[in-house]
């Protein structure tokens, strides 16, 4: 294991033909249990290169506030080109797409929109988060089942893990303190990362072992724009919903909240979940 840190992971830089990053076995999707080679590189992860990529290549400077992620196969552990193009600019919104491949071998693409905030009404439509992080006993994932990926998130659940079945005739629905574990200030590339850093919410309805899946489909619409102030811990508090589980799919639904109850951002994520063997 090299030990790349997260800031590395998050960094691009410029290519021949396109903004390059270095994918990591660090950052496995694979069990702690299994050798990380045998997983493919987390989708947050992924995701958070994407927008950064859309940013960082276009010059833009409005705050993100859609990013539509669909992964097109699993990424290999070494370096991936993401290669972003402006569709559309303007002064208060802008559209961008991104791919991201590897040789001829495309991983990804992405479609971004960057805006503006301008002055207009504003409803507080989500309940205040339970409690703080530091109310709650940090919980590091189960090697068997939690992936590599996560020994860079600290985790905390003020109603526990929920593992496997605990919400089984009631609501499929968890809630987590989650922030980076370097502790730096929540930006767009960790909100990205976090936003996919935790196990699929249906696993908490179902008892073990558990059904395995990978990511399809990933919408984040970020709320706002993020400032060092907002989150100066970088944490933040994630409630995940699921919505539909059956023939072989899953869609699930998260939001996400600053430590002072601002909302942050909204997700949806469409899994394909891996057949059983018997």
């Amino acid at each position: 294991m090299s030990g790349q840190t997260l800031i590395e992971a998050l960094s691009l830089s410029p290519g021949p033909d396109g903004l390059m990053a270095r994918l990591d076995a660090d950052f496995s999707n694979a069990p702690q249990a299994l050798d990380p080679t045998k997983g493919a590189p987390f989708g947050g992860l992924m995701a958070a290169l994407a927008g950064s990529a859309a940013r960082i290549g276009l010059g833009l400077e409005t705050p993100l506030r859609t990013l539509t992620v669909q992964y097109l196969a699993a990424a290999r552990f070494e370096p991936v080109t993401f290669r972003p193009t402006l569709l559309r600019g303007g002064r208060n919104v802008a559209y961008a797409a991104v791919e991201a491949g590897q040789d001829d071998r495309r991983a990804l693409q992405a479609l971004a929109t960057f805006g503006r905030d301008v002055d207009g009404p504003r409803l507080d439509l989500l309940p205040p988060p339970p409690g703080a992080p530091v109310d709650f006993e940090r919980l590091p994932m189960d090697p068997t089942f939690g992936p590599w990926f996560t020994r860079h998130i600290d985790h905390r659940f003020p109603d526990g893990p929920k593992l496997f079945g605990r919400n089984a005739g009631g609501p499929v629905e968890l809630g987590c303190w989650m922030r980076c574990a370097d502790g730096a200030p929540l930006d767009e590339a960790r909100l990205l990362f976090l936003l996919d850093g935790l196990y699929p919410t249906y696993w908490t309805g179902l008892p073990g072992p558990p059904a395995i899946s990978a990511s399809v489909d990933l919408r984040a619409d970020l709320i706002g724009e993020l400032t060092p102030a907002t989150s100066p811990d970088g944490w933040a508090w994630f409630h995940f919903t699921s919505r539909d589980v059956g023939g072989g799919w899953a869609v699930e639904d998260g939001t996400a909240q600053a430590p002072d109850g601002r909302p942050v951002a909204l997700v949806r994520q469409r899994r394909r979940i891996m057949p059983t063997r018997g």
